[in-house]
């Protein structure tokens, strides 16, 4: 059967017109706001779940930041704004909305809302184009703690815990860099406690723990419970432990030749004394170095027992027990405490002496190099003389010449006592005897050796000094030629 065409052409049409529309003729969906987001930092090492992290990470509005605002389809509502200093935003129609302590999606959120009244379903665009200046403080074992502001013009980035620190002086050698604390501010919600490992990142540079700062963070360092010597050394090479480019202040007692307060500089290649400013490659001032600008140590001084008496931030006082004796002996380097302001060094009497010690610390670098003693009497060359430090009585006797023929061999060893009184011991000299405290002790500065006459010079000299007046008469009356 033939088919009409044109009956076959108006079923096709109204086909067409009854059928259902395709898909793309739908409505489309909407979303009603768009965010441009920013770069920012996450705190892997806090105890928060991650997305919980990231969600309070997100960058917080305050005064003085730049945003741009774009509208989609309304063209006169763009712009660049500023958040004014009570934390408004001023804006086209809707005039102003507090946006201080919102994160950029609080803030397109609260401003697509009042839009909401003017433009049907606005589209938002919402970025940060300038941060404002972060205000953070630091507090702790710092050199300088307080309240630090932080421009971050021209592209700046956002400060790590680190440059706060140097910003800060750097730390102080009493700071525990494993619980480094920051304290940050939440909207609505108590302050987040983010924890840092500082020596983790010295030690095996895990930049996790360099945190990123936001404005209004609080660093805090806590004290050290107990001091390592170890790490004591290792800290002052981080960069962000406080370089000292001043002398330090720091009193010494106890048995050194001038005890005393001190100003300790650094030491510029190698050098000791109180220079007033230390180059690049000087290094902090040590307790060697100390001991070495209040004179020395005494021949009595413990070395084995020295104390470092240290105050903390908070006023508590560290007493960290040094044994330089280990230094001389073993090479310890870490005994050579490196100091910091305010210490006090105290170096204790020794109980015993052990010669053979005596002679290994007289030769020290901490030790004087010469003490001066005097040698009077019966000696070669009778005197002040200079000696090295824990010189023995007959090596002294010694470097006076010696005996002369006139000499007793028993002397008399004069003392001046700290509290002012004079003691006085005599004692047989034996050369052949070494270091004793009976027969052979060391001397200290300022003792005084007397060697008498013995007994026979003892009576010739009488017989002069009897005789002399009749001597004397008789030459003059061999002047005149008497006794001729």
């Amino acid at each position: 059967m033939r088919q009409n065409p044109q009956l076959i052409g108006g079923l096709t049409l109204l086909a067409l017109a009854i059928a259902p529309l395709p898909s793309f003729a739908q409505e489309p969906t909407i979303p009603k706001i768009q965010i441009t987001p920013i770069t920012l930092p996450i705190f892997p090492n806090s105890s928060q779940p991650l997305g919980e992290i990231r969600a309070e990470s997100a960058y917080i509005l305050g005064a003085g930041d730049r945003i741009r605002l774009d509208v989609v389809d309304v063209p006169e509502y763009n712009g660049e704004y500023q958040v004014l200093v009570d934390g408004s935003l001023n804006l086209p129609i809707i005039g102003g909305i507090l946006v201080q302590g919102m994160t950029l999606q609080q803030a397109a959120t609260e401003i697509s809302g009042r839009y909401a009244r003017y433009v049907k379903r606005p589209i938002l665009t919402v970025s940060l184009l300038s941060a404002r200046p972060l205000t953070i403080a630091i507090a702790g074992e710092i050199n300088r703690p307080g309240a630090y502001t932080i421009p971050l013009a021209d592209g700046r980035q956002f400060p790590t815990i680190t440059q706060a620190i140097q910003l800060a002086g750097g730390t102080t050698q009493s700071a525990d860099l494993r619980r480094v604390q920051v304290r940050r501010q939440q909207l609505g919600s108590p302050d987040q406690i983010i924890d840092a490992n500082l020596w983790e990142l010295s030690q095996n540079g895990d930049l996790r723990q360099n945190i990123v700062l936001r404005d209004g963070d609080t660093v805090f360092l806590p004290t050290i419970a107990d001091i390592n010597l170890a790490e004591n050394r290792q800290l002052a090479t981080v960069n962000f432990t406080g370089k000292i480019t001043e002398p330090i202040k720091v009193v010494i007692v106890g048995e050194v030749f001038r005890p005393g307060p001190y100003p300790v500089s650094s030491d510029k290649g190698g050098n000791s004394g109180t220079t007033t400013s230390s180059s690049a490659g000087s290094s902090p001032p040590t307790l060697t170095r100390a001991l070495q600008v209040a004179g020395g140590i005494t021949p009595k001084a413990d070395i084995r027992q020295i104390q470092i008496r240290r105050l903390a931030r908070s006023g508590a006082e560290k007493i960290i027990n040094v044994d330089i004796w280990q230094l001389l002996q073993t090479g310890d380097i870490s005994q050579d405490i490196i100091l910091q302001d305010g210490d006090t060094i105290a170096v204790p009497t020794a109980v015993a002496i052990n010669p053979a010690e005596a002679i290994q610390i007289a030769n020290a670098s901490f030790s004087p190099d010469k003490i001066k003693v005097s040698v009077v009497g019966e000696v070669a060359k009778p005197g002040a003389i200079d000696v090295p430090p824990n010189t023995p009585l007959n090596q002294a006797i010694l470097a006076a010449g010696g005996f002369n023929e006139r000499a007793r061999t028993t002397v008399d060893l004069i003392h001046v006592n700290e509290n002012g009184t004079v003691s006085k011991q005599a004692i047989a000299v034996d050369f052949s005897r070494g270091i004793d405290d009976r027969t052979n002790p060391i001397l200290q500065r300022n003792d005084i050796v007397v060697v008498t006459p013995s007994d026979v010079a003892g009576i010739g000299d009488t017989l002069g000094l009897i005789l002399n007046p009749f001597l004397r008469g008789l030459g003059f009356l061999n002047i005149f030629g008497i006794f001729r």
